[in-house]
């Protein structure tokens, strides 16, 4: 198993919960999250940029 760190812009979402949901089925594209955190919004384009570490078999 391998941990790979993994960043991503994912649309920004009026509800938290859907923002979460769309941010971990992101993520698991690239195997599976340890942790996440979002370390950027950018209002102008509606985005937030997420940094993880994933695992992979």
């Amino acid at each position: 198993m391998t941990t790979h760190f993994i960043s991503a812009e994912i649309d920004l979402q009026e509800n938290p919960l859907q923002l979460q949901q769309e941010i971990e089925a992101e993520l698991e594209k690239h195997g599976k999250p340890l942790r996440w955190a979002i370390t950027k919004v950018d209002q102008e384009k509606e985005t937030v940029q997420v940094e993880a570490i994933v695992t992979k078999p």
